[in-house]
């Protein structure tokens, strides 16, 4: 699985090769490489990384489906990473209980996919007679990236409320 460096980054460096919740273990993953990335990033380093990863993401994301031949297998979860990374970014300063809580909102928008990002998750789907491209790689992001969208408005109004 780990043979090409599209899949290293793709499977969230192992972490989408957990047998329980692979896009749980994605975003915890994503969590603790935040808490240490943090060490030596600062906002800017962030904004950066994140814009980087996103790119390099679609391409990992894109030849992983393909090397897999499934349009958006359970194991990537460089989506999730890059998602909560960039909710993370958004959201600090924040303390361990606000973070919690933006995990939980996260994961939440990202397994249910309620409203928005269930329409966002089904615009990239394979039509029939099409191979897996570019279309699906931006479509294994694009539905988490609206994920963390839904989970920014809700803790922004959750400030406000506070």
């Amino acid at each position: 699985m780990l043979a090409h460096p599209a899949r290293w980054l793709a499977l969230g460096f192992g972490s989408g090769l957990s047998p329980v919740a692979p896009g749980t273990a994605g975003t915890l993953w994503a969590w603790l490489a935040f808490i240490v990335g943090s060490i030596w990033l600062d906002e800017r380093g962030w904004g950066l990384l994140i814009a980087i990863s996103l790119a390099v993401g679609w391409w990992a994301c894109t030849r992983t489906a393909q090397h897999l031949r499934t349009a958006d297998p359970g194991a990537i979860v460089w989506d999730e990473v890059v998602a909560f990374w960039l909710v993370l970014w958004l959201v600090t300063p924040s303390g361990l209980g606000e973070q919690a809580a933006a995990f939980a909102l996260f994961r939440f928008f990202d397994a249910v996919k309620p409203g928005p990002v269930g329409w966002a998750d089904r615009r990239y789907k394979l039509r029939p007679g099409e191979a897996i491209g570019w279309r699906q790689g931006l479509g294994i992001l694009v539905d988490d990236l609206v994920a963390a969208g839904c989970t920014l408005l809700l803790m922004a109004l959750w400030r406000q409320v506070a």
